[in-house]
């Protein structure tokens, strides 16, 4: 499911980058595959807590595997409306798509290196991960006033702007969502709850 939901981050921006609306669909259509992960996990979760009552680590592998699929469960949302705003865009983009991609892959690297530290239990790999969410925060800021800015000197291009404003929150919101799951990690592995965001 985390392998899913990266490829599905990286579509979709690949797909806005370059207005390829085949992409496009191919992401929107993959999020019923995820959404069908999302709700095994949490059947087969529900049915270890009825059959199995786990205790101590057990059962914070199941609950934090729970909320993990949720969240990536929702981060997929968020590409497929990244995806979906490719269909809305009219003619070129107002500005070459440069840290829109930037914000991408540091979001998909997040999400392999939070998934990864789920397998193995890392606490460092699941801080380090978390971390990461400043380089977008910072890259959604700088971009988001250059929009606007640009928006204010042409309103001509208001329309679009504004498609790229929601990505430029779509992928904040990702960011967000992979940091839940280092904070998720974390809580398993130790027991401790920490705010990584």
């Amino acid at each position: 499911m985390g392998e899913i939901s990266q490829k599905t981050i990286v579509d979709s921006v690949e797909a806005l980058r370059t207005l390829d609306i085949e992409l496009a669909r191919e992401t929107i259509e993959r999020d019923k595959l995820i959404d069908n992960y999302e709700m095994y996990i949490e059947r087969c979760a529900t049915r270890l807590l009825a059959h199995q009552q786990p205790l101590a680590r057990d059962l914070r592998l199941i609950t934090s595997s729970i909320k993990i699929a949720i969240d990536l469960e929702r981060m997929s949302d968020l590409a497929v409306n990244i995806a979906e705003i490719t269909e809305k865009i009219e003619g070129d983009h107002v500005k070459p798509l440069v840290d829109i991609p930037k914000m991408a892959v540091i979001a998909e690297n997040m999400v392999k290196n939070a998934i990864k530290a789920f397998d193995t239990s890392d606490l460092e790999l699941a801080k380090l991960a978390a971390s990461e969410d400043d380089k977008i925060d910072s890259l959604f800021s700088d971009v988001w006033l250059e929009l606007i800015g640009m928006m204010i000197e042409d309103p001509a291009i208001i329309k679009n702007a504004s498609h790229l404003l929601f990505v430029l929150r779509y992928l904040e919101r990702i960011g967000d969502h992979a940091s839940n799951i280092c904070e998720s990690v974390v809580y398993m592995a130790s027991g401790e709850r920490v705010e990584l965001n």
